[in-house]
């Protein structure tokens, strides 16, 4: 899979799985992006994992070169994030790897000073090359819904639209979470040359931004002329920067192979909380079950001059709740 691809620069790119005839061209043009693209797939899944760590989805993945099995089949807002978040990821890893010097045609970003940029301050240092990223990372994942030619107006249409619609959402948030950052220079801490340099975002902060546009996804259809158009039309339309999906999800409740449904029986909850990590939507209605657990953790700690601090190691009895 794409996620195993650092067997790209030994063994060649056949030895890839999961890639389509178009990205297998762009691995064997560019065999030093693999590894980059590789990190930026394994960034995303575990940026993934972690803002959906409390819902009933939790990202889960299996263990084959689709990564999200089933779930890859629905046109989901599931699906939508997934697209959104792996092709953030891998824009983002190949923005800071040409930054550093990693990847033999492209290095430290090339971007036009902005023009509210204090006139005294130098723009330049070596930032993080966005267009490059962008760019390659739009041929390298939206290949693989553009070398095949769908049926004007059919489901799978619609799907392949979504899929690009959602994958450019990705890209935009990493230049729309991006910021200008500057360096004083200059003795005992005098200033008296300021550098200025285009930085990413952490990838949290993509994380984030790409979890709010998940709660505000558009549901969309695809027409007869083959275009997307929201399917109810007291909603606004949704820019570039939005999530679409094409079909409802599933409850993610009960473990359903083919939709991808792990189920939530014995996932932690929490008792007194309203929200989806929750006991009562986490477990569907079905009730918890509830674990008396002892936590070793240190405690009294005190600080001994000079130098270390000493704690006392405390056993706190806690209670545990599980899906039933």
């Amino acid at each position: 899979s794409i996620r195993d691809s650092k067997a790209a620069g030994v063994n060649g790119c056949e030895s890839v799985e999961g890639l389509s005839v178009g990205q297998l061209r762009l691995c064997q043009l560019y065999p030093d992006h693999m590894l980059a693209i590789a990190s930026g797939v394994a960034t995303a899944i575990t940026e993934c994992q972690h803002q959906f760590q409390s819902r009933r989805w939790n990202c889960s993945t299996v263990q084959d070169s689709s990564v999200f099995g089933p779930l890859n089949n629905i046109g989901s807002r599931e699906s939508a994030f997934v697209h959104s978040i792996s092709s953030a990821g891998v824009t983002h890893s190949l923005a800071r790897q040409c930054r550093d010097g990693q990847l033999s045609s492209c290095s430290c970003s090339r971007a036009a000073r902005p023009k509210d940029l204090h006139n005294d301050w130098k723009w330049g240092g070596c930032g993080d090359n966005l267009v490059y990223g962008y760019r390659f990372t739009q041929s390298f994942v939206d290949v693989r819904e553009r070398e095949t030619r769908y049926r004007r107006g059919t489901q799978k249409q619609g799907r392949a639209l979504m899929n690009l619609h959602n994958n450019e959402a990705g890209r935009r948030a990493v230049i729309v979470m991006s910021r200008v950052t500057c360096k004083c220079h200059g003795v005992s801490g005098s200033c008296s040359l300021i550098t200025c340099w285009q930085q990413l975002p952490s990838f949290r902060e993509i994380g984030d931004y790409l979890r709010d546009k998940y709660d505000g996804a558009t549901e969309v259809k695809v027409n007869k002329r083959g275009k997307l158009q929201i399917k109810d039309p007291r909603f606004s339309l949704p820019s570039a920067n939005d999530l679409i999906y094409v079909e409802e999800s599933p409850s993610y409740c009960v473990p359903n192979t083919t939709v991808g449904s792990l189920g939530t029986q014995g996932r932690m909850c929490n008792r007194t909380s309203p929200g989806m990590d929750g006991c009562n939507l986490m477990c569907c209605g079905r009730g918890y079950n509830t674990q008396k657990v002892n936590l070793k953790e240190r405690c009294e700690c005190q600080f001994h001059w000079c130098c270390y601090v000493k704690c006392k190691l405390c056993v706190k009895t806690v209670d545990i709740h599980s899906c039933k």
